[in-house]
């Protein structure tokens, strides 16, 4: 096997999010339930919303792209793949993926729909309520691969937010075989329970077929896709079945289980969570740099701990300061 250029290369929505404080009784007037995330389908709903918003605030996001932005600012050679319009979002999005370290080369889809966004609604308590339309990011075709990237790199990374739509879950099929075919690892992220309602049955046979090295979930997702509300039972079952299992815990911390070796880390302490958006997908970007370096289990939970707590302490999902020197710091 040879020496990747990349450490990690991911597949995921290409989103711009858009940011904006509100309270619990405005949560409770758009009718969704609060810290959720649920999908609108048609841009006139995405645009009804958006003219209900505060001011807001526009930052390039999208799971996959701010773990692997995340993975860039520790100093990882990554690269992205995802679908964007021929508009003014979409240069955004790829400006700032780009300027952030992460190689992004998809051409770009004309016409419509327009580039995806996701319109988050941040209570006082740094509870994010999501509302995603996706746009162009659900038409990534199988054509917009360049399996070269997907071969020459340590991990491929991918979304379960993006199995939804056909197109991009046939690319996702194909990135799984150049990746096992190269001989290099696969990366799941459950990334929601909905996700699961859609499609666990899919989940299920990526992991009973072998095709998933690092599986990463939070509470809600594993006992979901383990179909049982026992957490032990939840973790027994699955880190059975996939080489690396990951389980974030929110402030109760996190949890590896890694060929039967298990390691956990408490929640890193903050003064004020600002805002979760992120938390997840930071986490997962210090997980997979720290076992890219070579790091044991315990240093890779870690030191996705130290950059969930980054996140969370700021608005967006991108991280505000150095963290190689944040890392560094905490690390030793």
């Amino acid at each position: 096997m040879s020496q990747p250029k990349y450490d990690v290369v991911a597949i995921g929505n290409a989103i711009v999010d858009v940011l904006s404080q509100a309270d619990d009784a405005f949560i409770e007037s758009i009718g969704v339930a609060k810290g959720s995330m649920q999908l609108m389908f048609s841009p006139e709903d995405a645009d009804a919303l958006y003219a209900k918003m505060g001011p807001g605030r526009e930052v390039s996001g999208g799971s996959a792209a701010n773990t692997v932005a995340g993975i860039a600012a520790l100093g990882g050679r990554t690269a992205f793949i995802g679908q964007v319009a021929d508009d003014q979002l979409g240069e955004v999005f790829a400006h700032d993926i780009r300027a952030a370290g992460v190689d992004f080369a998809t051409a770009v889809r004309p016409g419509q729909p327009t580039t995806a966004r996701c319109l988050i609604f941040v209570t006082p308590d740094g509870q994010r309520t999501m509302n995603t339309y996706l746009g162009a990011s659900q038409f990534l075709p199988e054509a917009a691969l360049d399996l070269s990237v997907i071969e020459d790199a340590a991990i491929l990374y991918l979304e379960g937010y993006l199995w939804d739509p056909e197109e991009p879950r046939a690319a996702m099929r194909a990135a799984i075989e150049a990746a096992r075919k190269a001989a290099r690892k696969v990366a799941f992220t459950l990334s929601d329970v909905f996700c699961i309602g859609r499609h666990g049955g899919d989940f299920r046979q990526l992991i009973a077929d072998g095709l998933i090295d690092i599986l990463f979930a939070n509470e809600g997702e594993l006992t979901a896709l383990a179909e049982t509300e026992d957490f032990d039972a939840a973790v027994a079952k699955l880190s059975a079945q996939v080489p690396t299992l990951v389980v974030t815990r929110g402030a109760h911390g996190a949890c590896a289980i890694q060929h039967g070796s298990r390691a956990e880390v408490t929640a890193e302490p903050i003064d004020k969570v600002v805002d979760t958006t992120g938390a997840g997908d930071l986490f997962a970007a210090g997980f997979l740099h720290g076992q890219a370096q070579g790091k044991g289990l315990e240093a890779s939970l870690k030191l996705g701990a130290i950059c969930a707590a980054e996140i969370i302490s700021h608005f967006g999902a991108r991280p505000n300061v150095d963290m190689k020197a944040l890392a560094a710091a905490k690390l030793g």
